[in-house]
């Protein structure tokens, strides 16, 4: 929870700096495509922004994009309100948080959402082949990894283990980075780790046992992530955003038809084992946020104690 605060009181300060100087994109000048920068994260999850970056729908929108590595939404949130980057890619979860502290974000695509299928979801929560835990509920006292604490996943581990009648409350989370976790996992320093492909393919190659697909047992077709921007941006310049969520739509459509696609271009900025793309389960690519789902991690957020008020998820939305 401290770094979540320490982001926020970072994007904070940054929101006033903004005002005194503008971002990396404009609205349209010169003859020349318009700049653009946008933070992302090396997962699964923006396949389509690559794609659509390699077919060309951002040239189409007269766009030039540039796509910024980030560890993760600590440092994106900051960068996208000073106006560092223009858009940035997070979980809804942060975007939630964020919102309940006054930042003025704006989704304006969405990211990826869960299969909505169980056991064949592209997260999970995964225990040794010989371990007594046999379902969600059983994680009640036992020793959880995720990789960031007091946000998305433990918030939806937590429902699982609801889900299944067992003491949500009762359930000790440890923050680990999803490289460290198996190891971790097969040391026995942890009970139970919830990991994302790669992970979890690599994980159940290695004989792990998946006892919860938490995305599905939160909400019908949760959607996971999305593509957002500052309040200023989005008042400032709106014409930049319009073609931004075009492109996005269309890069988004693209990957949901091509998952061979998809698979073939996570070599070239993931560093992914070719050998187990083929066996990845790959998140979908919704062209819509499913509002309803968003409202049911903004409730999850202030019952977990993640933040003391909801804020109207209406806001983060176009």
């Amino acid at each position: 929870m401290i770094r979540i605060r320490a982001a926020l009181a970072a994007a904070a300060s940054a929101l006033l700096l903004a005002a005194c100087g503008g971002g990396g994109g404009s609205d349209a000048s010169g003859d020349g495509p318009t700049p653009v920068k946008v933070s992302v994260i090396p997962i699964v999850d923006v396949a389509p922004i690559y794609l659509g970056n390699q077919q060309g729908f951002f040239t189409e929108q007269r766009l030039k994009l540039e796509l910024v590595s980030a560890q993760g939404g600590a440092a994106i949130v900051p960068a996208v309100v000073s106006g560092q980057v223009d858009f940035g890619f997070s979980n809804y979860t942060s975007l939630i948080i964020a919102r309940s502290k006054g930042l003025p974000l704006k989704v304006v695509a969405p990211g990826a959402g869960s299969t909505g299928v169980k056991g064949k979801d592209f997260g999970g929560v995964i225990v040794k082949s010989g371990s007594p835990i046999r379902s969600a509920r059983d994680l009640a006292g036992k020793r959880v990894a995720v990789n960031t604490l007091n946000n998305i996943n433990d918030t939806t581990v937590r429902a699982s283990v609801r889900a299944a009648g067992g003491d949500a409350e009762n359930v000790k989370f440890t923050e680990l980075a999803f490289p460290d976790m198996l190891a971790a996992l097969d040391k026995g320093n942890v009970d139970a780790v919830q990991v994302v492909e790669p992970f979890l393919a690599t994980a159940l190659k290695s004989g792990g046992r998946l006892v919860a697909s938490n995305y599905v047992d939160t909400a019908p077709d949760l959607t996971i992530a999305g593509y957002f921007t500052s309040g200023k941006t989005a008042a400032a310049k709106p014409e930049l955003v319009k073609k931004f969520t075009a492109a996005m739509q269309k890069s988004l459509t693209y990957a949901t038809g091509n998952p061979d696609a998809v698979r073939k271009i996570l070599g070239t900025y993931t560093k992914i084992d070719p050998s187990l793309t083929g066996s990845l389960t790959l998140p979908t690519y919704p062209a819509q946020v499913n509002r309803a789902s968003l409202q049911t991690l903004s409730t999850l957020a202030v019952q977990d104690g993640l933040i003391t008020k909801a804020p109207d998820v209406g806001e983060l939305l176009p």
